[in-house]
C-alpha cells in the first residue's frame, strides 16, 4: 500500500493546527449562522459589550479590523438593533458604540452557540485533556498575556 500523500507536511504540528482551526472556525460559523450572524459580527459585538461605551476607532484597533470592514459590520450590526452608535460624550468628533438590549440577548445566545461549537470540536478528548489542549494552545499561540489580563 502506498503512503498517503503530503506525509511528511501533514505530521507538521502546524498543518494540523491549521486543520483543527478550519475546522473549529467551521463548526463556530455554522453555529453563528443559525441566529444570523457572521464571525466578525460576533467577535464586534463581543467586543463592544465588553468595551463600551468605546470609540469607533479604538473598536477597530482592538480587534484588529481594518475601518472600512468595520464599518461594514457595525452598519449590519446598527440595522439589525444591535447596537447603537452615538457621538462620544469625551469627544463630539467621534462616535462612541454601545450594544442595545437585544444585542446584549443575541450575544448571550451566540455566545452559548460558540462554546456548543467548541464542545464539538473537542469532543473527542476527556475533560482533563481539553483543559491541558487549552493550556497548550495559550503558550504555543502567544496568548498567555491576553488571556490573563481577563482572569
Amino acid at each position: 500500500m502506498a503512503e498517503a500523500p503530503l506525509a511528511e507536511i501533514r505530521s507538521l504540528p502546524s498543518w494540523l493546527l491549521g486543520r483543527a482551526a478550519a475546522r473549529g472556525r467551521a463548526l463556530v460559523a455554522e453555529a453563528l449562522a443559525v441566529h444570523g450572524l457572521k464571525m466578525w459580527h460576533h467577535v464586534v459585538l463581543s467586543a463592544v459589550r465588553d468595551l463600551a461605551p468605546v470609540a469607533q476607532a479604538d473598536l477597530g484597533r482592538g480587534v484588529g479590523l481594518d475601518p472600512k470592514d468595520l464599518v461594514g459590520v457595525l452598519d449590519d450590526l446598527q440595522s439589525a438593533g444591535l447596537v447603537l452608535r452615538a457621538p462620544d460624550p469625551t469627544d463630539r468628533r467621534k462616535n462612541a458604540v454601545s450594544l442595545t438590549a437585544e444585542g446584549v440577548r443575541l450575544l448571550a445566545r451566540c455566545e452559548r452557540a460558540a462554546r456548543a461549537a467548541n464542545d464539538t470540536l473537542l469532543e473527542p478528548l476527556s475533560a482533563a485533556e481539553r483543559e491541558r489542549f487549552t493550556e497548550l494552545l495559550i503558550r504555543v499561540s502567544g496568548t498567555r498575556e491576553q488571556s490573563d489580563t481577563r482572569e
